[in-house]
């Protein structure tokens, strides 16, 4: 990743505060998962790309679960910080809150960045983050927002512009004018502010005229009333940036992120008969010239060795294939099938089961 060479701190402050009431569920959104995977890992994930000086986590709903889950399974070199929002009261009380977690020093930097993202947001990649910073710096601006061009902007923030074409405002849906509904230029809630600028003009937003919370869409007008510029950078593919909100949405994301791991695999020399009925975690491990047909499962840490035929139908849980091995029509969890043996069709293996290599096993040969 390009930002690698440079020096300038860059630091990011992660939104995981939220109740995620549409969500209709016990289990805190940001630890819904999706391929395996707890969805705010998948932004860490993307931070852990870029050589990060520190990441505040914003916690709030299930605090103690969140920050549990990520001191256990967040990448490895990223510094976490953790600080509690103890009263959900927007999206600029949650980075004032953010802000506590990093020293005074941080805030007299005036070439440091500083990345606000929401932990719902599991699809943008490293690219995207990078070439927002790199805008920032570039530009010298005071803060540049992830932008895009949505053909149906309904629902989404409008990016207003000046006269002279400068973003001026950050305006909600529910805000904009009849010609400010027409603007399709949306903002996306990820941001790259000068660390320096932040903590001021987030002292100077009001709070909305209807439900009393501080929005972070309202520094963009302050920071332009005030003569500090404000650049963006527009995505290409707006799925990047489209926040998980409720079920539908994590279905959504979760087709995207598996087409995505998908063709990773294929790339590396996978074949899949049919990807769309292909299901794998992130964890799992796939070698060499494995064949995998449709209807296929395979999660945690499932690992499959060069050869394998996998599938039709079948779903293995922390399991290990061997090479050469043909597992058709089954399921397994905690077993491990060795090289070149044969299980199925209809077959089912107990938790620690473990098959010689070259078994058989299935009711075409006495075991089932």
């Amino acid at each position: 990743m390009e930002l690698r060479q440079h020096r300038r701190p860059l630091s990011a402050i992660v939104l995981a505060a939220g109740e995620g009431t549409r969500m209709r569920s016990s289990t805190p959104k940001p630890l819904h998962r999706l391929c395996g995977r707890p969805m705010i890992l998948h932004v860490l994930d993307t931070l852990a790309e870029l050589t990060m000086n520190r990441v505040v986590v914003v916690v709030g709903h299930g605090a103690n679960e969140v920050t549990k889950v990520l001191q256990g399974e967040a990448p490895a070199g990223l510094e976490l910080e953790f600080v509690e929002q103890p009263e959900q009261r927007g999206t600029g009380d949650a980075v004032a809150v953010g802000l506590t977690g990093f020293p005074d020093s941080y805030f007299d930097l005036e070439d440091a960045d500083l990345l606000v993202i929401p932990g719902d947001t599991p699809l943008v990649r490293p690219a995207t983050i990078a070439a927002l910073v790199r805008h920032r710096r570039e530009e010298e601006s005071a803060a540049t927002v992830l932008t895009t061009i949505a053909k149906d902007p309904f629902g989404y923030s409008r990016v207003i512009r000046d006269r002279d074409g400068r973003i001026a405002r950050i305006v909600d849906d529910a805000d904009c004018s009849l010609d400010e509904l027409e603007v399709e230029e949306v903002a996306m809630q990820i941001y790259c502010f000068r660390h320096d600028v932040l903590a001021p003009v987030l002292r100077r937003i009001d709070p909305d005229r209807t439900t009393g919370e501080y929005f972070l869409t309202s520094t963009v007008e302050v920071l332009h009333d005030a003569g500090y510029p404000v650049t963006s950078v527009v995505a290409d593919d707006p799925i990047e940036a489209a926040g998980v909100n409720d079920r539908a949405q994590l279905a959504a994301a979760e087709a995207e992120m598996r087409a995505r791991v998908n063709e990773r695999w294929m790339r590396r020399g996978v074949t899949m008969l049919d990807p769309e009925a292909t299901y794998l975690d992130m964890s799992v491990v796939i070698g060499q010239d494995v064949t995998l047909l449709p209807g296929v499962l395979l999660e945690g840490a499932t690992s499959v060795g060069d050869g394998a035929i996998v599938g039709p139908d079948v779903r293995l849980v922390d399991c290990e294939v061997g090479s050469g091995a043909r597992v058709d029509r089954c399921s397994a969890e905690r077993a491990v099938i060795g090289d070149n043996a044969v299980v199925g069709p209809y077959s089912v293996l107990e938790p620690g089961t473990r098959l010689a290599p070259g078994t058989q096993v299935g009711p075409f040969f006495g075991r089932s």
